[in-house]
């Protein structure tokens, strides 16, 4: 696992309890990186430390677009028919 060193007047900038800060960066992180295409949708997740419903009310609250190819779409219609 690799991380990132942030400095801490920078986390103690930050306008939340202190144990909330680490979570808010990840998902600030993940956010940012899903919507620049840099992360795929489950790696963002991943990153953000949510469950699949819970990273997707968060984009939506953020009005972020899903990555969403006609490829995919292809691929979940022949999951959904097997």
């Amino acid at each position: 696992m690799s991380s990132i060193d942030l400095p801490s007047d920078v986390l103690d900038a930050i306008a939340a309890p202190p144990e909330d800060r680490e979570p808010i960066v990840r998902q600030e992180l993940a956010v940012s990186l899903y919507r620049e295409g840099y992360l795929s949708f489950g790696k963002a997740r991943e990153l953000a430390g949510l469950s699949k419903a819970a990273f997707h009310r968060l984009l939506g609250d953020r009005k972020i677009q899903r990555h969403y190819t006609e490829a995919d779409l292809a691929l979940d219609v022949a999951y959904a028919q097997d």
